[in-house]
């Protein structure tokens, strides 16, 4: 296995271990550990399709890294205030 590879598989681990918190009720879509595991896991997925040059996954992690750093930024903006 690539390191590639192993960070994509990592990737994919934390994305799908904060949809599960998110379905089953333990955090909220707002929370940090959620966003921080989706933005760790597109960036997992990021680094192996950029290898891969699988251009439209990568596409896609990439937004979603963007609305998990927005939504962290936000949380935090508001949290200041």
């Amino acid at each position: 296995m690539t390191l590639s590879n192993l960070v994509g598989w990592i990737g994919t681990g934390c994305i799908v271990l904060a949809y599960y918190l998110v379905s089953s009720k333990k955090v909220s879509g707002d929370s940090p550990k959620y966003q921080i595991l989706n933005l760790v896991g597109a960036f997992g997925i990021i680094v192996n399709t950029f290898t891969q040059q699988a251009w439209p996954a990568m596409t896609l992690n990439i937004i979603w890294a963007i609305i998990a750093l927005r939504t962290l930024f936000l949380g935090r903006t508001k949290s200041l205030q």
